[in-house]
């Protein structure tokens, strides 16, 4: 294993970290800084890199676990706004964390059906820098349009425990854009439609990131079985390093976009989203990429 391959092991860790939470597409820079900086590991390069920028993300989502333990672990008798029961075992059943989860499950149900049967026509058809850069500016202009249009207004849902199956369905299906066509962000997709439907910044933000849990860890184990378990020492210490980093850059950012959101809203990533958008499509034009 060369030192290079540690090095960019980190820098795709520190990446996916940065950019799985902020509405700006997790997916879109990998391939972005997979043009610009390969990652060529084992016999079979692509089919590791295809396994890895999946992957990886488990250490993005390991974070959320830790920083939100209390929100959404179901069991225990400490803080159990809502027991099964008042006595025995019930008294451990916090009702309404399972409800949440309920919801969670009904959102994963359109990206989880259409991944499982489509995925590798989509990563064949859509994952080039020309997608990226078309989601990338569309839903950057979405971000504007709604945070324009929504300045001013008060939300119809301010916490979690008021969405319903309907608006946890609704969510779904903007987060199955984000399964298709790389550039758009599963948590920009996931946002932009909350907020659409009327959830607040926050409760959005959140609702995300918990959304994130099945997803990932879904998704991360159809790429494992594909690629079939079978690593080279090599291919697992990559593997490993760049999910501790994607881990511990993940606990900066989730902390400070929570902060962010409660005094600012989404837009400067939306124009985020347009600048490099164009920087993309104009590389690729001039066969940079």
């Amino acid at each position: 294993m060369e030192i290079f391959d540690i090095i960019k092991s980190v820098i795709f860790g520190i990446v996916e970290g940065i950019t799985e939470w902020l509405p700006i597409s997790s997916t879109g820079h990998m391939i972005l800084l997979n043009e610009i900086l390969p990652l060529r590991i084992g016999k079979n390069p692509d089919d590791f890199y295809s396994m890895f920028e999946v992957v990886i993300q488990l250490g993005a989502i390991l974070a959320v676990v830790v920083l939100f333990w209390s929100q959404i672990w179901p069991f225990g008798r400490k803080n159990n706004k809502a027991p099964l029961a008042k006595t025995g075992i019930g008294a451990w059943v916090k009702t309404d964390i399972f409800v949440l989860w309920f919801h969670i499950l009904v959102s994963t149900i359109p990206a989880a059906i259409i991944g499982i049967l489509f995925d590798d026509v989509f990563e064949r058809l859509f994952y080039n820098f020309q997608t990226v850069a078309i989601m990338l500016i569309l839903f950057g202009i979405a971000f504007i349009v709604i945070e324009t249009r929504h300045n001013g207004k008060s939300a119809k849902i301010n916490s979690l425990v008021d969405i319903s199956y309907t608006t946890a369905l609704m969510i779904g299906f903007f987060q199955l854009i984000a399964a298709v066509f790389p550039g758009t962000s599963r948590s920009g997709a996931t946002i932009v439609g909350a907020l659409l439907i009327g959830v607040s910044r926050t409760v959005a933000a959140e609702y995300t990131f918990f959304l994130a849990i099945p997803v990932m860890f879904g998704a991360s184990l159809l790429k494992l079985v594909k690629f079939g378990f079978h690593f080279t020492g090599e291919e697992a210490a990559i593997l490993i390093i760049g999910m501790i980093v994607a881990f511990v850059v993940s606990l900066i950012v989730i902390k400070f976009l929570m902060g962010y959101i409660k005094k600012h809203n989404f837009i400067v990533f939306g124009w985020y989203r347009i600048v490099l958008g164009a920087i993309v499509l104009l590389c690729g034009i001039a066969g940079l990429l």
